[in-house]
């Protein structure tokens, strides 16, 4: 045998014998069932708790499928590793977690394993959960516990090789996960820490708004929270790098919260429109109060961030004769312009200081005049009609270019009726 097979040899067998250890390693024992919990087992202050953490967490945003059941699972999740379907959450013992104790939920929440010892993918976040408070958890587990049980069972995931290979997520964790709540920053105020306790945490703004390496985690350190993707949409910055004409200041920040909109930015809409429904307009407002005031300390006012506001583009808007302008005049300006006729119905938003219209990306915006924002994340907003089978691809891409150049005054988008066309096409509806 020569060198060169010798050495192919030992690499072999080195490479069979750390996979052995890791596997070894990796193996999680199941944790038994119990009978389900009664209700009285729980305080109605708990419950009570319970029922304001589970929606600072968006667990139903996630685990109800479109006209499915609450918290039953099954909505499905495009990621470039495959489908992932979320779980059933519901106490059912058979499909859900009813047979679940807390030492069992505490596990997936904190180290993303579930009653079975199977790893779960991060698509659920437990890479922020597990920084959660032992009493917080318990609290949430008495809220689903209480909650109707649903026999559902979820479809399997559908993960591309070696990702369907659960075991692989040992390696994914050694590196990635970093299990166990954070002490407190004691530079920082004690209603600062509490909104990074909530916001990093249960919370999980960072799981859509900090972008994400090759093998899915988060980035972290300067790229914290400076703006990834979320169910096709552009999830934008938080901090600094945010493309928002104007910062954000703190009553902004919770009016938006708690509403959905705020005439200096604009409305929710795509995955943030049922973030704010089902979660961060649930919330007491010292906790709104608290997130806004961690949130703020990423946005220090920046001299070359523009200070405008809607009425500035108004005279502009008005008179040009433009082929985009006059796009707009007739599909838009009935809702948008900021000085003619009566507020009908919801809000009238400035395009002016939407950030979408500065973002390097136009994707938001072309999901919106594709299919409008026909459920708003508060009551009293008023839906956005969509304008896909109005408005060719041509049509859409003078519009947005007119609004991005002209109004933004920002460089049009490049190649954006092949990006509009492709957009379209994403999000037909099946037949």
């Amino acid at each position: 045998m020569n060198r060169w097979k010798k050495r192919a040899l030992s690499l072999s067998v080195l490479v069979l014998v750390a996979g052995a250890v890791m596997l070894v390693f990796s193996l999680q024992p199941e944790i038994d069932p119990v009978a389900p919990p009664l209700a009285s087992q729980f305080s109605a202050e708990q419950i009570a708790r319970g029922k304001t953490l589970a929606a600072l967490g968006d667990c139903s945003v996630c685990h109800t499928r479109t006209g499915g059941p609450r918290d039953a699972g099954g909505m499905a999740f495009e990621t470039q590793f495959g489908t992932i379907y979320s779980s059933n959450i519901t106490p059912d013992v058979e499909t859900g977690i009813g047979n679940w104790s807390y030492p069992a939920f505490k596990r997936a929440m904190r180290y993303g394993i579930n009653r079975e010892g199977h790893y779960l993918y991060p698509a659920f976040p437990y890479t922020s959960f597990t920084l959660s408070r032992d009493k917080d958890l318990q609290d949430l587990y008495a809220w689903l516990m209480v909650q109707p049980a649903v026999n559902y069972r979820p479809p399997q995931a559908t993960m591309h090789f070696p990702f369907n290979i659960r075991q692989g997520m040992f390696a994914w964790n050694w590196l990635f996960l970093k299990p166990g709540p954070v002490p407190a920053n004691p530079q920082q105020s004690e209603e600062w820490n509490r909104g990074a306790y909530l916001g990093e945490g249960l919370g999980h703004c960072s799981a859509c708004h900090s972008p994400r390496n090759l093998a899915g985690a988060e980035k972290g350190g300067s790229q914290h929270l400076s703006g990834g993707i979320a169910e096709g949409w552009s999830a934008p910055a938080l901090n600094a790098n945010s493309p928002a004409p104007t910062p954000w200041n703190h009553q902004q920040l919770v009016e938006f919260m708690r509403k959905g909109y705020t005439s200096a930015h604009g409305v929710a809409a795509g995955p943030m429109g049922p973030v704010i429904t089902e979660g961060l307009s649930q919330l007491p407002d010292k906790d709104l109060q608290a997130i806004a005031t961690w949130l703020v300390s990423f946005q220090p006012i920046s001299s070359d961030q523009a200070k405008v506001t809607g009425h500035q583009a108004e005279p502009h808007m008005m008179l040009a004769n433009s082929p985009g302008a006059r796009q707009f005049a007739g599909s838009c300006m009935s809702c948008h312009a900021q000085s003619i006729g009566p507020v009908l119905y919801g809000v009238r938003p400035s395009l002016i200081l939407n950030s979408n219209l500065y973002s390097d990306s136009p994707d938001n915006l072309i999901r919106i005049v594709l299919d409008g924002i026909p459920h708003p994340a508060t009551d009293g907003l008023g839906s956005m009609p969509g304008f896909r089978h109005l408005l060719n691809n041509q049509q859409i891409a003078i519009l947005l270019n007119y609004l991005r150049t002209d109004v933004a005054q920002r460089p049009s988008w490049p190649d954006l009726n092949h990006r509009v066309d492709a957009i379209r096409q994403q999000t037909a509806e099946k037949p």
